[in-house]
């Protein structure tokens, strides 16, 4: 059962510069065929924010574990959770960052969820994943985790 899904997908304002592609594509043809580049330019805008939409990883918290993108967490791998936003999370993504850690970054998702792995034999000292409901997602981690950590 899935306690929680999120999709990192980018906000409207992305899709409505994308919207640019149009009067842009209807200028390049405009010597050629107006109405040809009409179809290229809402073509492009399609293409590209569809590429965008499906594109964009998803943050999922299921009976196996925690999932970013294709990468996955078991239980039993998982450690405590801390949740951070604001200025915390800017300094997590730089400053207090780990180079050796596991990052899933998206530029318009701001607030960020450290989850700490109890595998001593993970190169990765944590995860660091960009989610717009830390909080949320940390509880649903702690809902999966089990109570001993490792396996």
């Amino acid at each position: 059962m899935t306690s929680y899904r999120e999709r990192l997908s980018p906000p409207p304002q992305v899709f409505l510069a994308l919207l640019m592609v149009v009067p842009a594509s209807v200028l390049v043809f405009l010597p050629i065929n107006v109405p040809v580049g009409w179809a290229v330019g809402v073509g492009l805008f399609a293409v590209f924010g569809l590429m965008l939409w499906f594109g964009s990883p998803v943050l999922t918290v299921d009976d196996e574990g925690f999932r970013a993108g294709r990468a996955i967490l078991y239980p039993g791998e998982i450690g405590e959770a801390a949740a951070f936003s604001g200025e915390d999370a800017t300094a997590q993504r730089g400053t207090r960052l780990d180079a050796r850690a596991w990052t899933l970054f998206r530029g318009w998702v701001k607030p960020v969820l450290k989850i700490d792995l109890t595998d001593p034999d993970d190169p990765a000292p944590y995860w660091l994943v960009s989610t717009r409901h830390p909080t949320r997602l940390s509880a649903a981690i702690d809902g999966i985790r089990p109570r001993t950590p490792g396996r």
